[in-house]
């Protein structure tokens, strides 16, 4: 990392109080970077004028816009165009009054949610738009799709100097482990332990576990933003994550391994498993700009479960 390139630079970031952000803020402050969080109860990122305040106010010289509004898949079925609507208003309004404002540096960040459902895997940056993303969450896919098309209009026709990241799924310390708006990690690891603590002898979990995903730690995730807002300044979308996948199946069995809990897994197969495979090559972003996840997926949730066992359930370690 670059001191000089954040030495007193004031960095606007959206979403920054999210569990991502709750890495990447302490990062920022050591590198000496002036930094502004907005919260929602004073700036609604889905109304323009509130946009239009918030950069008139705070007048950044790089946004990292992780804004979003998401959840699980349950959460995803429920309100797809919600989800839609708000995150297409959000990311419209930020971008545009980023332009506007002249920002030096504008880093969106977007999900592996916008590839098509049946891109082969390892998923390749190229492959973006050979196809349509997976159902269930293809309206938060496609908004994101408009992101990544807005900032490269932006940079064709103003020079704006936007680029976009394709995030994979996320966990580690602060996530949601709300029932209904998370996914499955902290899902899994808040019906496992409530199962134990309720002594219940079965947890539900939805599909076959068949379906295959790849996860990255938020520190590292927060590293390879870092990264790229210094390093990185082409119109190409370029993946973040870690390279490797492993089945829901496989998955479960590692996080009841960790939970410690040896109740049974009920598989509720008429719930949907999502997209067959989620996996991302991630060889442009070490080609580009040196990033290279450090953290394993039992490392990243034995962190993971024990903060959630510290902070949320009150299990102090002895």
């Amino acid at each position: 990392m670059n001191p000089s390139f954040w030495d007193s630079t004031k960095v606007l970031v959206t979403g920054g109080a999210g569990f991502l952000g709750k890495q990447l803020m302490p990062r920022l402050l050591e590198l000496g970077a002036d930094v502004f969080v907005p919260r929602s109860e004073e700036f609604d990122l889905r109304k323009e004028s509130d946009v239009k305040n918030l950069f008139k106010k705070f007048e950044p010289e790089i946004v990292i816009h992780m804004a979003v509004h998401g959840g699980g898949i349950g959460y995803m079925q429920k309100h797809p165009a919600r989800i839609y609507y708000d995150n297409i208003l959000i990311n419209t309004y930020v971008v545009n009054y980023s332009m506007e404002s002249g920002v030096k540096k504008f880093v969106g960040i977007g999900t592996v949610c916008e590839y098509p459902k049946y891109a082969p895997a390892p998923f390749k940056e190229e492959d973006l738009w050979s196809g349509y993303p997976e159902e269930t969450n293809a309206p938060y896919g496609h908004s994101k799709r408009m992101l990544l098309v807005q900032s490269q209009a932006y940079r064709k026709e103003y020079g704006f100097n936007g680029i976009h990241l394709l995030l994979v799924n996320l966990y580690g310390p602060y996530d949601n482990f709300h029932p209904e708006h998370s996914h499955v990690i902290p899902a899994l690891i808040e019906k496992m332990f409530n199962a134990k603590l309720r002594g219940e002898n079965a947890v539900e979990v939805w599909g076959t576990g068949k379906a295959s995903r790849e996860f990255l730690y938020t520190e590292d995730a927060a590293e390879g933003i870092l990264l790229a807002a210094e390093r990185y300044n082409k119109p190409d979308p370029i993946n973040i994550g870690t390279g490797k996948e492993i089945t829901i199946k496989e998955l479960v069995s590692l996080i009841a391994e960790l939970v410690e809990y040896d109740g049974r897994i009920a598989w509720d197969e008429t719930k949907p498993d999502g997209q067959p495979r989620r996996c991302l090559d991630v060889s442009k972003a070490k080609n580009e700009f040196g990033f290279e996840a450090r953290t394993s997926l039992r490392e990243g949730l034995e962190k993971t479960i024990d903060w959630y066992k510290n902070e949320i359930l009150g299990i102090k370690r002895t």
